[in-house]
C-alpha cells in the first residue's frame, strides 16, 4: 500500500546551516510514528521541514504517493496538520475560535459542525471552555486546544511537536492519553518527544535522530532494551 507520508533523502535548515542530512521515512495509513532524540538535534525542524515552513533543499516529500508542495498553504490544502511546540494559539480569540481557525479552508457549514462536535467528544473540557479566552486557560488545556485546532483540519496525517514540554507529569499523562486515544481511533500521526519511554505504549514504531540523522528506527521495545542505544543517544 503507498504510504500516507514519504520523505526520501531530506536535506533542510536555516540560512547557511544545515540541520537535516538526508532523512527518508515512511509512515502508513493509520500509525502512529514517534522521532525521538535528544533537544536541539533537529526533531522540530523535521516537523518544520514537513509542513513548509522550513525551506527544504533537498529531497522529495510524497502524500499518499504525491509530491508535495514547499509552501505552508499547499501543505495545510494536502491535508497535513502541524500543531507545534509550545501551542502558538491566538491569545486574542477564545477556545472555539481558535478551534474554527483549524477549519478555516472547509466552506461547508455542516462538516465543520461535525468536525467542532468532535473535538469536543474527545476533549469534554474544551466544550466548557468553549467562550473562555485561551490566555486564560492553563498550559494543559492549551495544548488541548492546540491537538484540537489540528483535528478540526480532518487532516491526512497530523504532526505533533512534543505535547509535553512545560507541562506538570499528571498533565502530560492526560495529553498522551488523547494522543493514544487518537491512534486507537485510526488517526494517522508523526509525533516527536525526547523520551521514548514517555511514548512506548502508544507508538507503532520509533525513529532516534541523532544530530540531523536517523541512527536507528524499530519497535520501541527493541530501543528501550538497548543500553548501548540509550547510553549513546540519549544519556542513560
Amino acid at each position: 500500500m503507498t504510504p500516507v507520508l514519504e520523505m526520501s533523502s531530506v536535506r533542510a535548515g536555516y540560512e547557511g546551516i544545515e540541520v537535516l542530512h538526508g532523512l527518508s521515512l515512511t509512515i502508513a495509513a493509520g500509525e502512529l510514528v514517534t522521532v525521538v532524540g535528544p533537544n536541539g538535534h533537529g526533531k522540530s525542524t523535521l516537523l518544520r521541514t514537513i509542513s513548509g515552513l522550513v525551506p527544504r533543499r533537498a529531497g522529495d516529500i510524497y502524500l499518499d504517493g504525491a509530491p508535495i508542495g514547499r509552501h505552508v498553504h499547499l501543505t495545510a490544502a494536502r491535508g497535513i496538520a502541524h500543531v507545534p511546540q509550545g501551542d502558538m494559539l491566538f491569545s486574542g480569540m477564545t477556545v472555539r475560535e481558535n478551534l474554527l481557525m483549524g477549519a478555516y479552508l472547509s466552506r461547508d457549514k455542516a462538516e465543520v459542525a461535525r468536525r467542532l462536535d468532535e473535538v469536543h467528544t474527545l476533549l469534554p473540557k474544551l466544550a466548557e471552555r468553549r467562550d473562555q479566552n485561551v490566555s486564560t486557560l492553563s498550559g494543559g488545556e492549551r495544548r488541548m486546544v492546540g491537538i484540537g485546532r489540528g483535528l478540526m483540519m480532518d487532516a491526512r496525517i497530523m504532526l505533533i511537536d512534543e505535547p509535553s514540554l512545560g507541562l506538570a507529569p499528571l498533565v502530560i499523562e492526560q495529553v498522551y492519553a488523547v494522543i493514544a486515544a487518537l491512534g486507537r481511533a485510526g488517526r494517522t500521526i508523526l509525533l516527536v518527544e525526547e523520551n521514548p519511554a514517555r511514548v512506548a505504549d502508544i507508538s507503532d514504531r520509533l525513529y532516534l535522530l541523532d544530530n540531523g540523522e536517523f541512527v536507528w528506527s524499530g519497535p520501541p521495545n527493541e530501543l528501550l532494551a538497548s543500553d548501548e542505544l540509550i547510553t549513546a543517544y540519549l544519556g542513560g
